[in-house]
């Protein structure tokens, strides 16, 4: 297996590039469920504040996040930036997914396969990449992501941690895309078999998806119940919301009680409000459920909702992407490493699982 990676055709570039002489790179990569982004960034010496525009070397998409699609991103990002392998000092993997130390080994192990002994490896959830595009690679606060899925994850500054939600839409994720759009289509249905109130959600819903009846939404819906699929009618529910109707309202009313419900969960257990529950803790917001620019703004209705349990409460619009924010972690857990603790593998595996 080793020799696919060393010398399979996705790293076919590498033959033409050289070496590169003492430029060394971080590679971060976000990976959720519908796409990962890789982005290369030189080491930069340390500065507070960091360098504005921070120095991206190259940036790669693509669509999916499977292994293959990932060691294809990796190489694209450091074809673009025309760097290869040797060059790579660290690669910061946040990726979906990721909840136990048993997740983490499992990727180590993969990545491992890929690159030289010398480069550093670090994996994390891709809530974690979120958190630090907001605080600049920072591991403190909380971030509550809302795209398609949605979860609430917080780290104290001495390395605690909590998460709520984020367990899919079969066990939650309520408040997300998916949940905002699922619970829209079901109010059609209730509507059209009478055990609910009539809302526009019918009409304009259908009219988006080229449908004629109800009926056809259950064809619709069940023919590929893909997450992002479904989540991608909410702009439509934020529309009917805005346009008065009673039914989509209550449903977006439901999203914010419950997104902000997560980000009170792991304030409550990790304590970032201090004791008296008015010190200020940051909260970064990612996802196309919060970022809507709309008279019914979903981001700051929950702001709202938790600033009247915690008034310290210091919103942020990350700058940059999760991507850039993960490479922002390998960079400091570089810097940081002599403080954090090898995992039980460290030897053979020459990692080191974060512990911030």
């Amino acid at each position: 297996m080793k020799k696919r990676y060393r010398n399979g055709e996705t790293w076919d570039f590498e033959h033409e590039i050289g070496v590169l002489g003492d430029r060394e790179v971080i590679l971060g990569l976000d990976g959720g469920t519908t796409s990962t982004i890789c982005i290369c960034m030189p080491i930069f010496p340390f500065s507070d504040p960091f360098p504005d525009p921070l120095p991206v070397l190259s940036r790669a998409v693509a669509e999916t996040a499977a292994r293959e699609t990932l060691e294809q991103v990796m190489a694209d990002a450091l074809l673009k930036s025309g760097s290869n392998r040797s060059a790579v000092r660290a690669v910061c993997l946040s990726v979906s997914g990721v909840n136990h130390s048993t997740d983490e080994l499992g990727i180590l192990n993969w990545l491992r396969e890929i690159f030289p002994t010398h480069v550093k490896l670090y994996v994390q959830n891709d809530a974690v990449a979120a958190l630090a595009s907001g605080t600049m690679g920072k591991l403190h606060g909380c971030v509550l992501i809302a795209g398609t899925g949605s979860i609430a994850f917080g780290f104290t500054e001495d390395g605690r941690q909590a998460r709520a939600a984020g367990a899919g839409p079969v066990l939650g994720d309520r408040g997300s895309g998916y949940g905002i759009a699922a619970q829209a289509l079901t109010a059609i249905i209730r509507a059209y078999d009478g055990r609910g109130p009539v809302t526009i959600l019918s009409s304009n819903i259908l009219q988006i998806l080229g449908l004629s009846s109800p009926d056809e939404l259950i064809g619709w819906t069940y023919a590929d119940p893909s997450w992002a699929r479904i989540a991608a009618l909410v702009p439509v529910v934020v529309a009917c919301a805005e346009a008065g109707d009673r039914v989509a309202h209550e449903i977006l009313q439901d999203s914010v009680e419950e997104l902000a419900l997560s980000v009170k969960a792991v304030v409550q257990r990790l304590g970032l409000c201090g004791e008296d529950g008015k010190g200020s803790f940051p909260l970064v917001m990612v996802g196309g459920v919060l970022e809507a620019n709309n008279k019914w703004d979903i981001g700051k209705e929950v702001v709202n909702h938790i600033s009247k349990s915690y008034p310290g409460v210091l919103p942020i619009r990350p700058k940059v992407e999760p991507a850039v924010g993960a490479a922002l972690l390998g960079w400091n857990f570089l810097l940081k490493e002599s403080h954090m603790e090898p995992c039980k593998t460290s030897e053979e595996w020459n990692c080191t699982v974060a512990r911030p």
